[in-house]
Parts: structure tokens; C-alpha cells; sequence
């Protein structure tokens, strides 16, 4: 017998003809209702999960834009300038809040920085060209801390607006306002400059040198450019508070107290939060080193399971 004249989804009479002993067609009906409707409930199920997967990850990345944006960023550090302070491939987490509160960079600061003026140009850390779609992929690396910037630098400040920094005293170290500083951070073996000079620091600029001096091209190297070696504090992105990757390398990056005999000038002084003192975001300790776009996600996740539930 065909199937015309019965409604869509029915099933024959004679299929309900051979019911167990015992059990009356009508039930034997309802449960294959039940079952096909419980199917029916789990294919939508699974609809709707495949749709709400793309706004999971619009929310998240929403998110993270957000916190990377105003609060903390994680960068991954492709050069070797900052050995040993910093090794090749460890990620470093930078408040970028502080700025927004009116802190400016202190001497001794671990910061990142924009090129300031084609500083990484003909340098390991120079951009490489690559097609629109695998820039787009690295991009989005770049933002959640994977792959390391090709736009930003990171340095030490060794001076601040004012400031007059010149190598080298009789023994060899770098002087700032003519006080000679100790620096425990180089790296081991090198001298505190192979390059002598003497510079008064702009107001609004910051003159910023790499802790193992004998491969940073820091501010040492571009007197001669249009930056004269300034770094425009505008530029600054934020500080470096720690190092969060790998994990047997998880540290704070306190500020030294080695400049903290250095004479003041009313351009460094004005709005300087004392650089003894570690900011809030380094007291916490190290970060998970994809921390905002985990942020991201779990402030996306209740939302969407919300909306989960009220379609049960």
C-alpha cells in the first residue's frame, strides 16, 4: 500500500500490527513518537550548537579586543636584545592600563614600544612581506600573543625626559645626570656601551637601550636618523610586568633600584610613579600567557549557554 493521503512523518498501520504480548498498540505508538521526537530534539540540538560556535568566537574576540586594547597584552619576544633578562621566544605580559591613569615610563622600565621611525628595518626583527591571506593569519597570531610583533620593540628606559645620559665614566659605565650606574641586568661579558656619546633626553622622549647591548640597536644606533635615538612616549605601549612563557621562566620584571641615586629633573620627576615600587598588575604575579582571549571566552560562555538552555 503506498503512502498517499497520510500526513508526513506517519507511519502505516501494519507497522503497528505486531506489538508485544501484553502491550497495546497505542502504547506501542507513543513510544515511537517519543523516540522520534527525542531524535528530532537532538539533530536541532546539534544545529544550533554549529550556529552558536560563530558567536562564541565574535563575542571572545570581542572580548579580548577589549582587554588587549586597555588592559594587559602578551607579546612574543623575537630577538635576543634583552638576554638575559629576556630570552628568545618567551612571551611577556604589558599593562597597557597604566597609561590611561597618567603613568609615565621611569628609569629602569622594561617597556614595548612602536617603531618609533623605521627601527626595525634592515634588522633580525624587520617585517617580512607576505601575501594578504597568511598576513591575515599572522595578524591574528600576533593579537593573542603567538607570534611576535613586527611593529613593537622592547627596551629598557635609561632616560627620561630631561635627563642627560652619556658614556662612559672611567670605569666604563654609563652615566645619567652625571651619576654613574651599576646594572646587574647586562648581559654577561658585555660592556655597558661600545659606542660612546652624550645626550640631553627631550621633553615628551625617552632614551632606551637593550640589555644585552652588543646586538640591541637601540637608541645608540639612531642618533643619526630623523629620531636621533628618542623614543616619543606617546609611542609607549605599555610596561613589560612579567614573563609568562615557558613556565620554568615565569617571573616578575621589577624596575632596579640602580637609578635610584640619580638626581631628578622637574621634566622626569612631573608624573612618574616611583619606580621602587612595583605596579599592582606585577604584584599579582605571572599571567596565563593567552590571558585575554581566555578572558574572552568565559565571558562569552555564560550568554551562550543561557541561550542553550531556554531552547530545552
Amino acid at each position: 500500500m503506498g503512502s498517499r493521503g497520510r500526513p508526513h512523518g506517519s507511519r502505516a498501520p501494519e507497522e503497528y500490527d505486531h506489538a508485544p504480548p501484553g502491550v497495546s498498540r497505542r502504547a506501542t505508538r507513543g513510544r515511537a513518537d517519543r523516540r522520534r521526537a527525542a531524535k528530532r530534539a537532538v539533530r536541532r540540538k546539534r544545529r544550533s550548537l554549529l550556529r552558536e560556535i560563530p558567536i562564541i568566537i565574535v563575542v571572545a574576540l570581542g572580548i579580548t579586543l577589549m582587554l588587549q586594547t586597555f588592559l594587559v597584552q602578551v607579546f612574543s619576544i623575537p630577538s635576543g636584545s634583552m638576554q638575559n633578562t629576556i630570552q628568545i621566544g618567551d612571551r611577556v605580559v604589558v599593562n597597557k592600563l597604566s597609561p590611561w591613569f597618567g603613568w609615565k615610563p621611569a628609569r629602569g622600565d622594561v617597556i614595548v614600544f612602536k617603531d618609533p621611525g623605521h627601527w626595525l628595518d634592515n634588522t633580525a626583527e624587520s617585517p617580512q612581506k607576505d601575501g594578504p591571506v597568511l598576513t591575515t593569519v599572522k595578524n591574528v597570531f600576533t593579537f593573542v600573543g603567538l607570534l611576535p610583533s613586527d611593529r613593537d620593540l622592547i627596551k629598557r628606559v635609561i632616560g627620561v625626559p630631561g635627563d642627560t645620559v652619556a658614556c662612559c665614566d672611567s670605569q666604563g659605565r654609563i652615566t645619567v645626570n652625571g651619576v654613574s650606574i651599576d646594572e646587574p641586568y647586562l648581559f654577561p661579558g658585555n660592556a655597558p656601551s661600545a659606542i660612546t656619546f652624550r645626550v640631553t633626553v627631550p621633553a615628551g622622549k625617552l632614551w632606551v637601550m637593550g640589555d644585552h647591548r652588543l646586538i640591541s640597536a637601540d637608541s645608540r644606533y639612531h642618533m643619526n636618523d630623523a629620531t636621533r635615538g628618542f623614543v616619543p612616549e606617546s609611542d609607549v605601549v605599555g610596561r613589560a610586568e612579567a614573563i609568562v612563557w615557558p613556565v620554568p621562566r615565569w617571573q616578575t620584571l621589577a624596575s632596579p633600584t640602580d637609578f635610584s641615586g640619580v638626581p631628578g629633573t622637574p621634566a622626569a620627576a612631573a608624573g612618574r610613579e616611583n619606580f621602587d615600587q612595583p605596579s599592582a598588575l606585577a604584584a599579582a604575579g605571572p599571567l596565563p600567557a593567552e590571558l585575554p582571549l581566555v578572558m574572552g571566552m568565559a565571558a562569552a560562555w555564560p550568554r551562550v549557554r543561557a541561550r542553550w538552555r531556554s531552547r530545552r
